[in-house]
């Protein structure tokens, strides 16, 4: 059984926006948790969020690396590719990092984690939004400069 609809070139394209919906979600009721006095229970929902961001972007990951190599590569566009595969790793890197940190840090304790810790958690989620956005940059710039994945005349 085919999971790709015949429109698209792979199922990388499919999948990749997952991703990010689930991180930017969980930065923004991370940072809302801090906003309303570190609540706990929206802190509890933003590691769950990161974990399946986090999950998500390793398949997403892994899915373009295999759609590399069967979509047509223009010559132009192989350094952006390269640069598109660099930032990815860096934020796949980044983000279970960030998700196993919070889950160690932030366990389910009698003491409540020092607000100072909480905030930093939260503000490594905002660092992730710029490798998220260099990474979608150079992702959309193969696509919409370069054309690749996409039908050609």
């Amino acid at each position: 059984m085919n999971l790709v609809p015949s429109w698209a070139p792979n199922i990388h394209p499919l999948l990749v926006h997952f991703p990010i919906a689930l991180l930017y979600a969980a930065i923004a009721v991370d940072l809302v948790g801090c906003a309303c006095w570190c609540n706990k229970p929206l802190r509890q929902a933003a590691t769950l969020l990161y974990a399946l961001g986090t999950v998500g972007a390793i398949v997403a990951f892994l899915t373009g690396r295999a759609a590399s190599q069967s979509v047509w590569l223009p010559g132009m566009a192989e350094p952006v590719l390269k640069e598109h595969w660099d930032w990815a790793l860096r934020t796949v890197w980044f983000f279970p990092i960030v998700t196993v940190g919070r889950l160690v840090l932030l366990r389910p304790t009698k003491r409540e984690p020092a607000v100072a810790l909480v905030v930093a958690l939260a503000l490594l989620g905002v660092v992730g939004v710029g490798l998220r956005r260099a990474t979608g940059d150079r992702g959309g710039r193969l696509v919409y400069q370069h054309g690749v994945g996409t039908s050609r005349p």
